[in-house]
């Protein structure tokens, strides 16, 4: 029996320092890369690389600047000079209580006046659709194009969306314990994958390449303390539904038919009701879409972004 116990201790405190030394890694990776604005609606942390085409990159949940670089060096190239922000409740931006989608576009053109641009092209992933949404409905003359890729865009009753809000809960509770989401990442991450809109098909088939991607961006959501407040406001905030008919900027909608996080039900609203936007789906990649098909989604953003530029 005392065998036992200094064994648990023993390893306990193991676990322990494992979990003290990546946190403090995950802190040391974000720390110092990024710049903050400050601004009538709080602080705006964001970061930039490269040059060319303007590309404003809206990370999804659980994400940042340093997700948005990740989406930005997955697709784009050195043709695109691209800016990450960080959204509202993420790291280093400001969460107020009550900030909306609507105050969240509002951010963005503020970031781009401190930045000397006037119009860019927009690429957002997953949760980061409705706020790009909105920014090109409500401010049509600073976009010049918009990419959505596997983005949430309208509310639905469906059963299948109420199987994909319970995912979007339980990713929610995991995100507001340090300690839970370092577990899961660790010792659950295929459960985790499956919790990220990623089918059981989808996972098994992934390719190494594909695999280390994945543990990538996983373990790039890390330290989730930060994020919290931001993955918090995006379950429960309110798509933009009808709202989206009002856009005129150039649209291309990126998603697959298998996405269980972003149902594709979000791709076909998009495509029915924004004006002249195009739906290029795929069958499989489910919420790991970008991953499972990067190259051809690079191939098509690139060309989109640069047809519509200036």
């Amino acid at each position: 029996m005392l065998r036992f116990f200094f064994a648990s201790l023993g390893v306990s405190v193991a676990i322990a320092i494992w979990f003290g030394v990546d946190i403090r890694r995950a802190y040391v990776r974000i720390a110092g890369k990024s710049t903050v604005l400050t601004s009538p609606v709080g602080d705006i942390e964001f970061k930039r690389g490269g040059a060319g085409v303007p590309v404003l990159v809206i990370h999804g949940s659980g994400g940042g600047y340093d997700q948005g670089e990740l989406i930005a060096t997955a697709i784009l190239d050195e043709r695109f000079d691209w800016i990450a922000p960080s959204r509202f409740g993420y790291l280093r931006s400001t969460f107020r209580e009550g900030n909306t989608f609507d105050d969240q576009a509002k951010a963005y053109t503020f970031l781009l006046d401190r930045l000397g641009l006037q119009r860019v092209a927009v690429l957002a992933i997953s949760h980061g659709g409705p706020s790009a949404l909105l920014f090109a409905a409500l401010y049509p003359e600073r976009v010049s194009s918009l990419t959505l890729l596997s983005c949430g865009v309208a509310s639905s009753s469906d059963v299948s969306q109420t199987q994909a809000s319970q995912k979007g809960n339980a990713l929610t509770m995991v995100f507001k314990f340090e300690i839970l989401y370092w577990v899961v990442r660790k010792f659950l991450r295929k459960k985790l994958m499956r919790l990220m809109g990623a089918t059981d098909e989808v996972i098994a088939n992934l390719t190494t390449e594909q695999r280390t991607m994945v543990n990538q961006l996983i373990d790039f959501m890390a330290p989730v303390v930060p994020r919290y407040a931001g993955v918090a406001v995006d379950n429960k905030a309110r798509m933009p539904n009808e709202r989206v008919a009002a856009i005129r900027a150039p649209t291309l909608i990126v998603h697959a038919t298998d996405d269980a996080l972003q149902l594709f039900h979000n791709a076909e609203y998009a495509a029915a009701n924004i004006p002249g936007s195009r739906l290029l789906s795929f069958d499989r990649g489910g919420h790991l879409l970008l991953l499972v098909e990067q190259s051809a989604i690079q191939t098509e953003v690139r060309q989109f972004m640069l047809a519509h530029a200036g």
